[in-house]
């Protein structure tokens, strides 16, 4: 499933969540959305089923989301930090997040927690 971007992220400390996208006949994949300008996490679902489901016409595709949780990118220094989780939807699973993050950003050092709201 090539048409979503794996890991569409900000800079600075934000809030995340895992969103899992489903096609009949296809794999499940598991995306990592996250804007320092949500400020629920229900928001980031939100964006992403609108910009980038329904607007292009994929309404094919069923998504939902399973957890969340806080980042921490910074790009100068080149660290992320996963923590957190969110009243809505649960904790996500970090330890699935680093390893998504790690692929888009491997230069970075990337850690994660269960720690701290």
């Amino acid at each position: 499933m090539d048409i979503f971007e794996t890991v569409d992220i900000d800079t600075g400390t934000f809030k995340y969540i895992q969103v899992h996208v489903e096609k009949e006949g296809e794999e499940p994949v598991i995306l990592i959305r996250g804007y320092t300008d949500c400020a629920y996490h229900a928001d980031i679902l939100s964006r992403f089923q609108m910009k980038e489901i329904y607007e292009k016409g994929l309404v094919e595709y069923e998504s939902s989301c399973p957890g969340g949780g806080r980042i921490k990118h910074d790009e100068e220094a080149k660290t992320i930090e996963v923590y957190g989780y969110s009243q809505g939807f649960g904790k996500a699973d970090h330890e699935v997040t680093t390893a998504k993050l790690k692929d888009k950003y491997p230069d970075y050092e990337i850690t994660w927690s269960d720690e701290g709201y």
